[in-house]
C-alpha cells in the first residue's frame, strides 16, 4: 500500500469485487479482507477518497496478551534461557511497550546488560525506557513540523475517542493563545494533512481525528502534565 503498484493492485481488487457483486446472475460474492500492523496506514484505506476501498469496514483485532508472553518465556527457557523475568513482571512490561512483540523481544534481551539488578526489579526499568525511546522518535518528527503541528496534536491527544472541531473559530483561538499570534482558519487543513500524511494523526470517521500511535500519546500527556 506504500507502492504504485500495491495501489494499482487495490484498484484492481476492487473493480473484480464491483464486476462480480454487481451482477445479477453471479453465483457468488467476492470478499476482499485485508490486514496491516500500521494503524494509521490502514485506516486511510477505508478513510481516505483517494483510495480505492474508501468506506469499507475497518476492525482493530486484539492485541496480544498473557498467552503470548507466557509462550514467550517458555521458549526462550526451552532455548536455555533462565534468567527471565517473572510471568506477571514480563506481561506488565509487555503492556507498558504496547503490546508490541518486537519490543518485547528486545527488553528481554537487554535484560542481560542490566547489571546487579533482579530481573524482576530491572524489567520494569528496561521497557519504560525502550517506551520512552520509541516515543522520542515520533514526537521529534511531530517537532519538526513546527509549533502549529504541535498545538494541533495536542489538542487531538486530549481526547480517547477520537478529537473533533479542529477547524473551527473556537479551536482556532485556542491555537492562538497557546502560540502568542494569529491563526487563520485556513491554516489549519495543510497542517492537518501533513500530520496525516506523516502517520502521526488517523482519521476515526468524518472529522474525527486520533494519535495514530496510543503509546505516543501516553507518552505525550504525561510529559504535558509533568510540565
Amino acid at each position: 500500500i506504500t507502492t504504485d503498484d500495491g495501489r494499482s493492485l487495490l484498484q484492481t481488487l476492487k473493480s473484480v469485487r464491483e464486476a462480480v457483486n454487481l451482477r445479477p446472475v453471479s453465483a457468488g460474492k467476492f470478499i476482499f479482507i485485508g490486514t496491516g500492523s500500521h494503524r494509521a496506514m490502514v485506516n486511510e484505506l477505508v478513510a481516505r477518497r483517494s483510495q480505492a476501498f474508501q468506506g469499507a469496514h475497518s476492525m482493530e483485532f486484539p492485541l496480544l496478551g498473557e498467552d503470548y508472553v507466557e509462550y514467550v518465556l517458555g521458549s526462550l527457557r526451552a532455548a536455555g534461557v533462565e534468567d527471565l523475568p517473572s510471568p506477571a513482571v514480563a506481561a506488565a512490561g509487555f503492556r507498558t511497550l504496547g503490546s508490541r512483540p518486537e519490543e518485547f523481544k528486545k527488553a528481554l534481551l537487554q535484560l542481560a546488560q542490566r547489571g546487579e539488578l533482579a530481573a524482576d526489579d530491572a524489567f520494569p526499568l528496561i521497557a519504560a525506557t525502550l517506551r520512552g525511546a520509541a516515543a522520542d522518535v515520533e514526537i521529534r518528527r511531530l517537532e519538526d513540523l513546527g509549533e502549529l503541528a504541535v498545538a494541533v496534536f495536542d489538542k487531538i491527544a486530549e481526547s480517547e475517542q477520537g478529537q473533533r472541531g479542529l477547524f473551527s473559530a473556537d479551536s482556532a483561538a485556542g491555537y492562538a493563545s497557546q502560540l502568542g499570534r494569529p491563526v487563520p482558519i485556513s491554516e489549519l487543513q495543510p497542517v492537518v494533512n501533513v500530520l496525516l500524511d506523516e502517520n502521526l494523526i488517523m482519521r476515526r470517521g468524518h472529522g474525527i481525528y486520533e494519535v495514530a500511535d496510543p503509546v505516543v500519546r501516553s507518552v505525550w500527556l504525561e510529559r504535558r502534565r509533568l510540565r
